[in-house]
């Protein structure tokens, strides 16, 4: 696979604080996760697997789908073109295949576009408008997400209105929704993949000592941007065997159709790490393209 977005100039020691780069955990921090681990807290095993009923990519799977997918893209074509449709007709028509095949660093669970370049990370220039107006909404970001946050009591009880708890084999992870799946729950977010089941946008809290289990994200038509709120140390993403650390102000964007997970290390009082999350096209899936998979997986579908 295709490197050429590769994370060049993302390397460096993952320090805490407005401007940093992002780079690897230091060592002072690997050495706290593997005192973690030493201790019985390590309690990956396997991969994760959603169990929502509401959820798209885990109600969605098997060969009904399949038929539903080339069934859309039938009736778009004969509502619109075949023109520019050739991957997603190769995509749509092979889905057994590429969904099924033996386990790998990337395997999206519910969509493959082939024929897409391909990297773990990829590099802000590629969605550079929209990297650098969420950069320029840290402050208004950060502003909403204090004023609708209130930590939970133990054991993730009493969230406010709005707040989800993630399963997560350590630690808590919440999320708050802007769109969700594709839904709208705010109408004022207009970036990033707004009319299909693949957009998402929402803050996303993980606790000190949390960990989100390696797992894989439904589609590779999308990379996953990620604005750091509040980056405290010893936080880390690792997407397809490759760790960068998030930074306050700054996005990183990545193809979560890769492994990836995430965990904090922090100690107790140094407070979640928080991110603003919003899914955007990925930069080679051409208009006509994302005009047929807006159809093909509108929410209502």
């Amino acid at each position: 696979m295709g490197r050429d977005h590769g994370p060049s100039g993302l390397r460096g020691r993952c320090l805490s604080g407005p401007g940093r780069m992002g780079g690897f955990m230091s060592s002072e921090c690997r050495g706290r996760a593997k005192g973690r681990r030493a201790a019985g807290l390590d309690e990956q095993n396997g991969f994760a697997f959603c169990q929502s009923p509401e959820c798209f990519r885990c109600t969605s799977a098997g060969e009904s789908l399949n038929q539903r997918l080339y069934h859309s893209l039938q009736d778009y074509a004969k509502r619109y073109t075949w023109s520019g449709m050739g991957r997603v007709h190769k995509g749509v028509r092979d889905q057994g295949r590429y969904l099924n095949s033996r386990r790998s660093i990337q395997r999206p669970e519910v969509f493959f576009l082939p024929d897409l370049p391909s990297a773990p990370f990829f590099s802000r220039e590629v969605q550079r408008h929209d990297v650098e107006l969420l950069e320029q909404s840290f402050p208004t970001l950060l502003a909403e997400f204090e004023s609708i946050y209130q930590p939970a009591g133990a054991g993730g009880s009493a969230l406010p209105p709005g707040w989800k708890a993630n399963a997560t084999p350590r630690g808590q992870w919440w999320t708050y929704y802007l769109v969700n799946q594709g839904v709208p729950l705010v109408p004022n977010l207009r970036t990033f993949i707004s009319n299909n089941v693949f957009g998402n946008a929402c803050f996303s809290v993980l606790t000190p000592g949390g960990l989100i289990s390696e797992h894989y994200g439904p589609t590779n038509i999308r990379l996953r941007c990620h604005l750091g709120l509040r980056v405290p140390p010893c936080c880390e993403l690792v997407v397809g065997g490759e760790p960068q650390c998030w930074s306050e102000g700054s996005c990183l964007l990545f193809d979560d159709s890769f492994l990836h997970r995430a965990f904090h290390e922090g100690a107790a009082d140094d407070g979640p790490r928080v991110v603003f999350m919003v899914d955007l096209w990925h930069p080679n899936v051409a208009a006509a393209e994302r005009q047929a998979l807006d159809y093909i997986f509108t929410p209502a579908r």
